[in-house]
């Protein structure tokens, strides 16, 4: 079963369940990948709905930040478990170790050298650890190996 799949399934428990929080994002996820669908004319794989996910908590944290800073806490509160609902579609996400080993494995596979190499490094990382970890933790990861060398 796709994850696609497994979103509309869980969309569907939570109607028959009347859980209307756990509705209301399931529906936001689904939307914003129609959405894509229908403007690339596309039908999504695993890896972008993924994407799509990692970009709504992200738009999340953004948004559970500034509602703290404004003491809206009930905003934040919202936010909060919308993230949590959405963190369910993600998998499991590699530790810092893991991620440091692969950015210095790929940077020697590439022959990065330098600071300069940040762009060419990056741009094979992110096709290879899409969804797998948190690309500011990524990125810091590549940083911190061609500083090394």
């Amino acid at each position: 079963m796709s994850l696609k799949d497994q979103i509309t399934e869980d969309m569907k428990t939570a109607m028959r369940a009347k859980d209307t929080e756990r509705l209301g994002t399931i529906r936001l996820l689904l939307a914003a990948c129609k959405q894509r669908e229908v403007d690339e004319r596309i039908v999504l794989d695993d890896a972008a709905v993924v994407a799509i996910v990692d970009k709504l908590i992200k738009q999340r944290k953004d948004s559970i930040e500034a509602f703290t800073k404004a003491q809206r806490m009930d905003l934040a509160d919202k936010e909060t478990a919308e993230m949590t609902v959405l963190q369910a579609y993600l998998p499991q996400r590699m530790s810092a170790e893991e991620v440091l080993a692969a950015v210095k494995a790929i940077v020697v596979e590439i022959g990065a050298s330098g600071p300069g190499d940040m762009g060419k490094v990056m741009g094979v990382v992110k096709t290879r650890l899409a969804g797998k970890a948190e690309m500011s933790a990524v990125s810091a990861a590549v940083k911190a190996a061609l500083s090394g060398t």
